[in-house]
C-alpha cells in the first residue's frame, strides 16, 4: 500500500479504546485487524458512506442516514470476530462505550449551544441585526466588509453555520439579481466564518474537541487570533476589487426583538462563563456548565410564561397560550448534524480498533514531521469534513507541542474554506443562493483563499514562535 493511500486511510481511523485498567498482559490488547478482510471491508463500508454524505447536495439524502449505518455495521463486524477470540469478546464492547461517553459529551454541549441560538433567533435577534444592514444605505462594498467582519466574530460564539446563514440573508437581502456581489459576498461570509470559528473553543465542533480533550486551554485558542484575522483579510481584500462599486436599492422593513431577547443574549454569556470556570477551577468537563447554563434558560422561560400578561404589546412568541417554551427550540436543534456527528465517531472510532490509527500515526507524524502533517489535515479538510480529521489526529494523539496543536486546530478549521463543499458554511450558502454562489463560482477564487490560508500558517509561526518549544 502506497504512503498516499495510507494516509487517506489513517485520516479515517479515530477514537483507540482507552481500557480503564492498566493492560499488562497482551491478550488482552486489541486485535490487529489491518490485514484482515473485516477492516478491509469496514474501510470501504466508510468510505462509501461518506461518498453519500459528500453527494447530499445532489442526492438530497440527509448525511446522518449512511454513516449511522455503517456504523453499526463496522461494529457488529467487529464483535462477530472477536466472538471466535475467547477472553476478548468484551474488548469491543468497551471500545464502543468509551466511544459512546465521548460523543455524548460533545452531543450535549453542542445541544445547549444550538438551543440557545435557536432561542435568539425564535426571538429576532437575528432578523433585527439583518434589517438594521439592510436598511443601512451602505454601498456593495461597505456590506461585503461588514458582512465579512461581523460573520469573523459572530462565529466564535455562534456556529459557522448559523452565522453564515444569517449573513447570506443580509447579502441574498441587498444584493438582489447582482450575481457578481452576491457571489463574491458569499464567498468572504465562508472564509471569515470558518477563519472566527478557529481561534475560539465555542466557534467549531474541532475546537471544542481539542478544548475538551485538553491539548489546548481555553485562552490559549486565543493566540490564533491574529493568524486567523489573516486567513479572512488576505483574500477579502483581494476580492474586494472585484465588487461592483454601486449602491443597492432597498426598501423599509421595520423588526424589532421580542420580549426576554437581550436577557437570553445574557444568559448565554453567562452559560458560556459557566461552562469555562466549571473545566477550569473545578475540573470538571464543560458540559456540566453548559447544562447549568441550559437550566437558566429553562427558568426563564418559566419566568416568561408566568409573567406573559405583562407585556403589553400582546406580542407572544409561540402560539397563544405558552410564551417561550425552552424544549420549541431544542426540538429545532440541526438533529442531522449531531446524529451525522455520532456516525462518525462510531465509524472512525470501529476503524481505529481496528489498528489503522498505529499506522496513519507512524506515517504522518513520525516520517513526515508535525508541520507536514498538520497543514496536510487542511488540505484534507477541504474534501473530507474536518470531524473525522481532527478525531483523527486526537486519537492519535502524538507529542506535539502547544504551537502545533494550534498549528492543527487553525489549520482544520480554515482549510474548509478552500473549497465550497469542504465546510457545512459553504454547503448551506450553496443551497441558499442557488444559481448565484456556486461551486465553480468559488473554485475560482481558490487560488486567492490558498494564500489566506498560507499566508495565516507563516503569522502563526512568526507571532507563535515561542509556542513551539
Amino acid at each position: 500500500m502506497n504512503k498516499l493511500a495510507l494516509f487517506l486511510l489513517g485520516a479515517f481511523c479515530m477514537i483507540s479504546p482507552r481500557l480503564a485498567l492498566a493492560v499488562t498482559d497482551r491478550s488482552e490488547l486489541p486485535l490487529d485487524l489491518t490485514s484482515s478482510y473485516v477492516g478491509y471491508a469496514a474501510i470501504a463500508i466508510f468510505v462509501i458512506a461518506y461518498l453519500f454524505v459528500m453527494a447530499e447536495e445532489f442526492t438530497h439524502l440527509r448525511k446522518s442516514k449512511p454513516v449511522i449505518l455503517a456504523a453499526g455495521i463496522i461494529w457488529a463486524m467487529i464483535a462477530w470476530v472477536y466472538q471466535s477470540h475467547p477472553g476478548l469478546e468484551a474488548l469491543p464492547e468497551h471500545a464502543i462505550r468509551h466511544n459512546l461517553l465521548e460523543y455524548a459529551e460533545l452531543m450535549l454541549f453542542l445541544l445547549v449551544a444550538m438551543t440557545y441560538v435557536n432561542s435568539m433567533e425564535e426571538h429576532r435577534v437575528f432578523d433585527t441585526l439583518r434589517v438594521k444592514l439592510v436598511g443601512s444605505g451602505l454601498g456593495f462594498r461597505a456590506l461585503f466588509w461588514i458582512t465579512g467582519v461581523l460573520a469573523f466574530f459572530i462565529s466564535p460564539v455562534a456556529d459557522n453555520l448559523t452565522t453564515a446563514l444569517l449573513m447570506c440573508a443580509v447579502v441574498l437581502a441587498v444584493g438582489g439579481e447582482n450575481k457578481r456581489f452576491v457571489t463574491l459576498a458569499c464567498i468572504n461570509i465562508v472564509v471569515a466564518a470558518n477563519a472566527g470559528g478557529a481561534f475560539s473553543p465555542f466557534g467549531d465542533i474541532t475546537t471544542l474537541m481539542v478544548w475538551q480533550k485538553g491539548m489546548v486551554s481555553f485562552w490559549g485558542f486565543f493566540a490564533l487570533f491574529i493568524p486567523a484575522a489573516v486567513n479572512f483579510l488576505v483574500p477579502a481584500a483581494i476580492m474586494h476589487f472585484a465588487v461592483p462599486d454601486e449602491k443597492p436599492q432597498t426598501g423599509a422593513e421595520a423588526v424589532f426583538m421580542r420580549r426576554g431577547a437581550k436577557r437570553i443574549i445574557a444568559l448565554f454569556l453567562l452559560t458560556i462563563i459557566t461552562a469555562v470556570s466549571f473545566h477550569n477551577f473545578l475540573h470538571l468537563p464543560p458540559v456540566i456548565g453548559m447544562l447549568t447554563g441550559l437550566a437558566y434558560l429553562q427558568i426563564f422561560g418559566y419566568y416568561l410564561k408566568k409573567s406573559a400578561h405583562k407585556d403589553v404589546t400582546g406580542d407572544v412568541q409561540i402560539g397563544d397560550v405558552v410564551p417561550f417554551d425552552v424544549f420549541a427550540p431544542i426540538a429545532r436543534a440541526e438533529w442531522d448534524t449531531l446524529l451525522f456527528f455520532y456516525g462518525v465517531v462510531a465509524c472512525v472510532g470501529g476503524l481505529g480498533f481496528l489498528g489503522y490509527l498505529g499506522l496513519a500515526s507512524e506515517l504522518m507524524y513520525s516520517q513526515w514531521g508535525a508541520t507536514t502533517a498538520n497543514i496536510s489535515v487542511g488540505i484534507l479538510s477541504a474534501i473530507v469534513d474536518n470531524i473525522p480529521v481532527m478525531f483523527a489526529v486526537l486519537s492519535m494523539h502524538p507529542e506535539m507541542s502547544t504551537g502545533q496543536w494550534l498549528l492543527v486546530t487553525l489549520t482544520a478549521g480554515v482549510g474548509g474554506s478552500l473549497l465550497s463543499i469542504g465546510s457545512a458554511a459553504g454547503v448551506a450558502l450553496m443551497g441558499q443562493a442557488r444559481g448565484q454562489y456556486t461551486f465553480f463560482g468559488h473554485l475560482k477564487w481558490m487560488p486567492v483563499i490558498a494564500l489566506g490560508y498560507a499566508v495565516s500558517i507563516w503569522v502563526h509561526f512568526q507571532i507563535n514562535a515561542s509556542l513551539f518549544d
